[in-house]
Order: structure tokens, then sequence, then C-alpha cells
């Protein structure tokens, strides 16, 4: 084995280990956003992304409710970014 790939072997286990430390703070307050939250939250990623860079927006919800925050999240990224149609042009 090179030098080169037992470093990369002993970073990416450093970065796994260390990841696997991750916590999300406690749910506390209202219900967490749904389906319909997560659309809208999709839908407007772009303005969102570039909002967080400037400040500190989050462009993934955190706590949702979910699978179906996630579908909904795909499916108004899907809409706004032009889903499969733009690629197959």
């Amino acid at each position: 084995m090179t030098r080169y790939f037992k470093t990369g072997i002993l970073v990416t286990t450093a970065v796994l280990v260390l990841a696997s430390c991750a916590t999300q703070p406690p749910v506390t307050g209202a219900d967490p956003p749904g389906f319909f939250s997560g659309f809208l939250h999709g839908f407007l990623i772009f303005f969102t992304l570039i909002g967080s860079i400037f400040t500190d927006y989050r462009i993934y919800a955190f706590p949702n409710s979910g699978g179906w925050y996630d579908l909904g999240f795909v499916l108004g990224a899907a809409a706004s970014l032009g889903g499969s149609a733009a690629g197959s042009r």
C-alpha cells in the first residue's frame, strides 16, 4: 500500500467516527414541518441557498416530520429546478 492510500483510509475513518458523534437538538415547541412545508422549502431552494450564504438561514428544516417532509422537499426542488425535463433536452 502506498503512503497516500493509508493516509486516505485514516482520514476517511476519522471523518466517519467524528460524524457518528453528531447529534440533533431536541424537538420542542410546535408541530414539525410536514409535506406542504417541505414542498415550499424545496420550491424556494434557490433563494434560500443565496440567503444562507449571507445569513443564518437553513435550506432544510429541522426538526421535520420525516419522510413526508422529505418527499415534499424533493418534489418542490424538482418543480423549481426543472425536474427531469430540463435534463432531457
